[in-house]
């Protein structure tokens, strides 16, 4: 069959898809318990819930990458046991990953057709190849260049290709896992039109993300899961965005941008020229400038790979600067180990938990007191004090709602969320003066959101000077007394928190400088 070609005379079902009563467990956890989800052709059929729903086991399960316990999947009207993803292509599924698997070194038109390359005379024909990518491109509306290679374009190209992996290999429903994650508010406005076209030329689309905006602007019906289970299926008009949050959650949560005091005092950190290479030796940060007072909070905006995570191991003493300086309270920081970044005043959050925020093997008394562990009251002589820890640890594990069986528990055991709030824990008691926070609410739920945004509101206003780097927009609108943006290692440009513009943003983003956006505007 050609490429996204179809059968002359398809099924004339209601449905493209259906799971009847999908059950899935591991163990004695059960992550999805007699779930119903029937996804009408031709239309953008959104699945949200906090995490550990279930929303990504259940399309697992439709891709054939697990096997249900109970339960039935359509396709077209037609009982199908998918077996494995090879079972889902053949039947007209795709689905693109959150984390893209394409290989660097290799053209577009090469990553589109790897594994069923098109050959002549026993060679790989690379015109046929390319000829097809650009005609799918083109017919889709997905601009790409198919002798690119991969490793030279950005992250919103390389969804694109990812896009272009599923249609050339005929599928009729394509799934997609947070697709907007990486992309400006422009991409993912293009990205949008272009599902719209897929559902004009008879496909149909599976979105799953926890960006409600995106869900309410795109999607025809959404189906909420919570706690394993289907609670809900409405047609997205019909909905708002509190009532989406109160069937995920079974609460309301605030969305709105918190009051706030005028609270700024004097500069805490001080950054000036600051340059940094990347692990590959390229320039990272690129004469970075700006300063963070005391109870102020400054966002750090930018679509991953522009030199935050760089940012962020220099300030905290784990990646030497090149040129610049960078000052804690009138110390200058980027010659400091990182215990000694700690010292001069820095409490850190960083983005990869379980790398370097937390130990997995250990108990969560024992990451709480991790680096301080040599203060009253864990500290009782040359011994630690494992009961004033465990004390302290229960007061902690109530304040920031971790999810444990108690203070001894193994923290490997917990959910991503409840190790984020491990960390968040220990950082936010730690008395800096100075807080660095990375992905605060990565991995964690939109009801546990709501509260570390209060937590760091509170901090705030008891003067501790924050810095928080983060992917989701909407967080740094909702937080943020100023956002700067990043691209390509470089500030393009600085908002204020109150008066802040989606696209003006987004423009930034894509590395239009300030003064261009305004001129536009």
């Amino acid at each position: 069959m050609d490429p996204v070609s179809r059968p002359a005379t398809e099924p004339a079902a209601d449905y493209a898809v259906e799971l009847l009563g999908i059950t899935k467990r591991f163990g004695a956890f059960t992550a999805n318990e007699g779930v119903d989800l029937r996804v009408r052709r031709a239309g953008i059929h959104a699945i949200i819930g906090e995490n550990g729903a279930g929303k990504t086991t259940l399309m697992n399960v439709l891709f054939g990458l697990l096997q249900p316990d109970e339960g039935e999947i359509r396709v077209d009207g037609k009982p199908v046991v998918v077996t494995d993803p090879s079972v889902a292509i053949r039947a007209g599924l795709g689905m693109v990953h959150q984390h893209f698997k394409l290989v660097p070194s290799l053209t577009v038109a090469e990553n589109v057709f790897l594994g069923m390359e098109i050959r002549r005379n026993g060679l790989i024909d690379h015109r046929a190849q390319e000829e097809k990518t650009r005609e799918l491109s083109e017919r889709f509306g997905l601009a790409v260049d198919p002798t690119e290679r991969v490793g030279l374009l950005s992250v919103g190209i390389e969804q694109r290709i990812e896009i272009l992996k599923v249609l050339v290999r005929g599928a009729r429903t394509v799934i997609l896992d947070e697709p907007t994650a990486v992309l400006t508010p422009q991409e993912s406005r293009e990205l949008f039109s272009t599902l719209r076209g897929f559902t004009q030329d008879g496909m149909t689309v599976i979105f799953i993300s926890h960006h409600l905006e995106e869900v309410m602007e795109v999607s025809d019906t959404v189906t909420v899961l919570r706690r394993g289970k289907a609670v809900a299926t409405r047609p997205t008009s019909e909905l708002t965005k509190a009532e989406m949050v109160r069937l995920m959650v079974d609460r309301d949560v605030s969305f709105e941008r918190p009051a706030r005091a005028a609270t700024a005092g004097q500069n805490i950190l001080s950054v000036r020229g600051l340059w940094a290479r990347d692990d590959r030796r390229h320039p990272a940060l690129r004469d970075v400038s700006f300063d963070v007072r005391a109870g102020e909070i400054v966002g750090i905006a930018g679509v991953a790979g522009n030199g935050q995570t760089e940012l962020a191991e220099v300030l905290s003493g784990l990646r030497p600067a090149s040129h610049g300086s960078a000052s804690l309270n009138g110390q200058d920081i980027v010659t400091l180990s990182p215990a000694g970044v700690r010292a001069a005043g820095l409490a850190h959050v960083p983005g990869d938990r379980m790398v370097r925020g937390v130990d997995g093997n250990a108990s969560i008394s024992a990451n709480l007191i991790m680096g301080r562990q040599n203060r009253a009251p864990w500290k009782k002589g040359p011994r630690l004090d494992w009961k004033a820890a465990a004390n302290e640890a229960a007061k902690m594990i109530q304040r920031f709602d971790i999810r444990a069986r108690g203070p001894g528990d193994t923290v490997r055991r917990l959910s991503g969320g409840n190790i984020q709030k491990v960390v968040l824990a220990r950082e936010f008691t730690n008395e800096a003066p100075f807080l660095l926070i990375d992905q605060p609410t990565r991995g964690v739920d939109i009801g546990a959101q709501e509260a570390i945004h209060d937590e760091i509101m509170r901090q705030r206003a008891k003067g501790v000077a924050i810095l928080v780097i983060s992917v989701q927009l909407d967080e740094l609108m909702k937080l943020a007394d100023r956002i700067l943006v990043m691209f390509n290692g470089r500030i393009m440009g600085s908002v204020d928190g109150d008066t802040a513009d989606e696209d003006q943003i987004g423009l930034m983003m894509a590395g239009i400088p300030q003064g261009s956006v305004e001129a536009a505007a």
